[in-house]
């Protein structure tokens, strides 16, 4: 029989710790999240749906994002035990300059309808982390203004869609030159836009239709009706006013004519380094690699585009191993944490890059929220560093990732 006794005050004063009350909710709900998918949840109930869906959406059965995120939930690691891990090094060189992770800030569109922060905030947090920022073509934020935003800290890439006028074109990328920015990444999976059936069903614009629907919703999520009615209007950075939906503006901008000969026209054009972003076969891969390009990204635009294109993370090993040592190899599309940018490192990239993971954070706190998402990150690549026994990027190899592969390709 155990033997029980009532407990006494000497033995449960230590065992009593009052915290002082945060009186700052953002704070507390920040503090609250763990991963990025505990961003996502705020972001999800602070965010009207029409915007989350946009960040949250892909193309048509969303299969491409789903079989992405996939593939990096079937990696196995080997861990190497008893390595001297008490220093952790998470940085390097990409595209000739530091950086402090392996990781930066993806180009996103419509920004600012995630939170009237929009790009300023990942360019602050950005510069603040030692990383890149991308902005793109489809931003809310001038390109002058993301420069002002990062300060001389900051390290500012420009996102280049194509589109059927050349001269606009190629204007903005002479003031992201002239802007300082040092990389162009050059968009080549948009000819046409994907089939983005959530935009559809909600009736997606910019700026956002005031509908019977929209008051309804204003009641769900006033702090971001309020933001957003008495912040600078909402609308594309770089582009005239526009009235119509996400798909039709992509349709009537965009040039599906353009070509290997256009790739090489505007690297002739562009002083610093260009990446081309949007690969996702091995031939395009070497043909890039041909051209003298810097880098290229291996992304099916985050499954935004052509629904049931190849699994990013699948095709990294082949082409690290074709090309590898004449251009750097960058990867995106279905990276929630940072055993994904772990993985991704192991098996060759050299780069990764969020774009969803980053906007979950600004949804859910504005530029505190991007923080958090870094922080979330940076803290989980090191800690899966650390167990697999490893001090510095450079000491990642292929052995310690194993990927299972649920799909496995047939080949006639």
């Amino acid at each position: 029989m155990t033997e029980r006794q009532l407990p006494r005050p000497k033995d449960l004063l230590p065992l009593v710790r009052f915290k002082k009350p945060d009186l700052n909710a953002k704070r507390r709900r920040l503090a609250a999240a763990h991963t990025i998918d505990d961003l996502r949840a705020i972001a999800q109930r602070r965010t009207p749906r029409a915007a989350f869906d946009y960040t949250e959406g892909a193309a048509e059965a969303e299969l491409s994002l789903a079989r992405a995120r996939q593939a990096f939930e079937d990696i196995e690691f080997h861990p190497a035990v008893l390595r001297d891990v008490s220093k952790v090094d998470t940085g390097w060189d990409v595209l000739g300059k530091r950086v402090n992770l392996p990781f930066g800030i993806a180009p996103t569109g419509f920004t600012r309808l995630m939170h009237t922060e929009g790009e300023r905030a990942g360019a602050t947090a950005a510069a603040a982390a030692g990383i890149p920022f991308a902005l793109s073509t489809m931003g809310t934020t001038t390109i002058e203004d993301v420069a002002a935003a990062g300060g001389p800290n900051g390290r500012n890439w420009f996102q280049l869609y194509m589109w059927k006028d050349r001269d606009r074109s190629m204007a903005l990328v002479d003031r992201a030159a002239a802007a300082g920015f040092d990389t162009l990444l050059v968009t080549v999976d948009v000819p046409v836009a994907g089939a983005r059936l959530r935009d559809r069903r909600n009736g997606f614009a910019i700026p956002p239709a005031l509908t019977g629907k929209t008051f309804f919703d204003m009641a769900k999520h006033p702090n971001w009706w309020f933001d957003m009615l008495t912040t600078e209007p909402l609308a594309f950075a770089s582009l005239n006013r526009w009235s119509g939906t996400v798909a039709e503006l992509l349709d009537t901008m965009f040039d599906p004519t353009v070509d290997y000969t256009d790739l090489a026209w505007i690297k002739q054009q562009w002083p610093g380094r260009l990446v081309v972003k949007g690969i996702q076969t091995l031939d395009d891969a070497k043909r890039c690699a041909d051209l003298g390009v810097d880098a290229i990204t291996l992304s099916n635009h985050g499954g935004r585009q052509l629904d049931r294109a190849p699994v990013p993370f699948h095709l990294l090993p082949e082409v690290v191993r074709e090309i590898g040592g004449d251009v750097e190899v960058h990867l995106d599309t279905g990276i929630t944490s940072g055993a994904d940018i772990v993985a991704a490192i192991a098996l060759g990239a050299r780069f990764t890059m969020v774009g969803r993971a980053y906007l979950y954070g600004l949804m859910a706190g504005g530029r505190d929220g991007v923080d958090r998402a870094v922080a979330i990150l940076r803290s989980e690549v090191e800690r899966t560093m650390r167990l697999l026994g490893v001090a510095c990027l450079e000491d990642l190899e292929s052995s310690h990732v194993r990927q299972l592969h649920r799909l496995t390709p047939w080949r006639s």
